[in-house]
């Protein structure tokens, strides 16, 4: 549970900032999404090695 402790006079809209901050650090929204529908670990590790081609290609092209 996210706890934001408010000061005396503080404007609502200040805190709603602090909560979402923390709410983001949380990283509970990317959790939420990644568990929508399940990716089998081979579909994974083939999106990961295309990405790591295409980086190198990058890094090649710029030396």
């Amino acid at each position: 549970m996210i706890v934001i402790p408010l000061k005396e006079g503080e404007p609502i809209e200040k805190a709603l900032k602090k909560f979402k901050r923390k709410f983001e650090k949380t990283g509970i929204t990317k959790e939420l999404r990644s568990r929508q529908a399940y990716i089998k670990p081979s579909v994974t590790k083939r999106k990961l090695k295309i990405h790591a081609i295409y980086s190198q290609k990058l890094h090649l092209l710029e030396d």
